[in-house]
């Protein structure tokens, strides 16, 4: 796989010519795993799991969309479990554009529908982020990508660039585990119960995700130890390499002067988008860009289609999920990364990083100078606070 990636990154130096990388398999730790960069092998591999599954199946998302991926990854759940499989289905009310009727030959089926917090009130705010599916107990498929054509569609038909990883081995018993709270928690919100953002909140401050090599991290609202976060602040203390693809940038300033400080000890390479469906998006990480810049951080913008990715990459341990390295994800949405502390498989993740820059544009000290205007500078610091105060803008930074 590593000598198709070399060829294809060949081709990368126009962003005209990029391509998704093929599926790449690791074994680290006693665990398996296979990363899907390419959206066609994205909506495969998920059907191929759902096709497979024998006993249960478990799924969560952020968005489910009403279109033709919509509708086949709809159908495989109905088939599932029409020949007895377990489904559990749960997709976030706010992005659930499919509509609740879509869902109804799934229950018709015998399998279970739910949708996270559905109902008004200060918690609406809070959005479930998160993106797997468990196959069985024994797999599961994460990572940054919903189920919609956007997330599977190729980058010449301006796809979105995404991640998925199927593991195999011991912290899918992790996931099981921490699907069942979720569970828990949407089947007390469902039958009305109050006080249900504490219980949340509760949920993911005590979660464990042990101290091995593996961990599942989540995160959730004004959760602080215990958070994925907080394990990369930790991680970053001392760490003299970092590398990051992030669709949406909009980290605390404390977060952000951790980054310059590895920086100056080290390399920080950061990708950011130079393409999404909201400009938004872009105009926020601009604004944060100079004293990064200022720090040495190398910066670029991915520019063949529009960046949904989210991985990073500390010294020796690799994060992947659905987590954005911005407010939202880092403060309120409830969110999931699965750490991985191996040399090798972190080696290999940045020739996937490696790849996709030959196809970015360098932000340089020259060309943020360029950018800068005082218009321009208006229009990002808007964007950046408009942000925080309205959701429906950071919709695609939680997507």
């Amino acid at each position: 796989m590593d000598a198709a990636l070399t060829s294809a990154s060949s081709a990368t130096a126009n962003p005209a010519n990029y391509c998704d990388p093929p599926p790449f398999a690791i074994a680290a730790q006693d665990h398996s795993f296979t990363f899907y960069p390419g959206g066609a092998d994205r909506l495969k591999a998920l059907l191929s799991l759902i096709d497979e599954a024998q006993q249960s199946l478990q799924l969560c998302y952020y968005l489910f969309d009403r279109d033709t991926s919509g509708i086949l990854v709809r159908d495989a759940l109905v088939a599932a479990a029409a020949r007895g499989v377990t489904v559990y289905l749960i997709v976030d009310d706010f992005g659930n554009d499919a509509g609740t009727a879509f869902f109804e030959p799934l229950t018709k089926a015998g399998g279970t529908f739910e949708l996270f917090s559905p109902r008004w009130s200060t918690r609406y705010l809070v959005r479930n982020h998160q993106k797997l599916v468990i196959v069985d107990g024994t797999r599961v498929m994460t990572g940054g990508a919903n189920v919609s054509d956007h997330y599977f569609s190729p980058p010449a038909d301006n796809g979105w660039c995404d991640l998925s990883v199927v593991i195999e081995g011991p912290v899918v018993q992790q996931f099981t585990r921490w699907f069942g709270l979720l569970t828990g928690w949407v089947e007390d919100e469902a039958a009305g119960q109050t006080g249900k953002l504490r219980a949340l909140r509760d949920i993911v401050k005590d979660w464990d995700g042990g101290d091995g090599p593996v961990q599942l991290l989540v995160g959730g609202p004004l959760v602080r130890h215990g958070h994925w976060a907080w394990q990369l602040r930790k991680d970053l203390l001392g760490a003299r390499r970092l590398d990051t693809v992030s669709a949406y940038f909009s980290p605390p300033r404390s977060f952000r002067r951790q980054i310059a400080q590895v920086a100056r000890r080290g390399m920080v390479r950061m990708m950011m988008p130079g393409k999404s469906d909201i400009d938004a998006a872009i105009d926020m990480a601009r604004m944060l860009y100079k004293k990064l810049l200022d720090a040495g951080v190398q910066i670029v913008e991915f520019q063949p289609c529009k960046l949904h990715m989210k991985l990073l990459v500390v010294d020796d341990a690799s994060y992947v999920g659905s987590a954005n390295l911005d407010k939202r994800s880092l403060r309120v949405n409830v969110e999931l990364m699965v750490r991985i502390e191996d040399a090798a498989l972190a080696a290999r993740l940045r020739k996937l990083i490696d790849h996709m820059e030959a196809a970015s544009v360098p932000v340089t000290c020259e060309w943020y100078a360029r950018k800068a205007t005082l218009t321009n500078r208006i229009r990002w610091q808007m964007a950046y606070w408009m942000s925080l105060a309205d959701y429906r803008i950071s919709r695609v930074g939680a997507g």
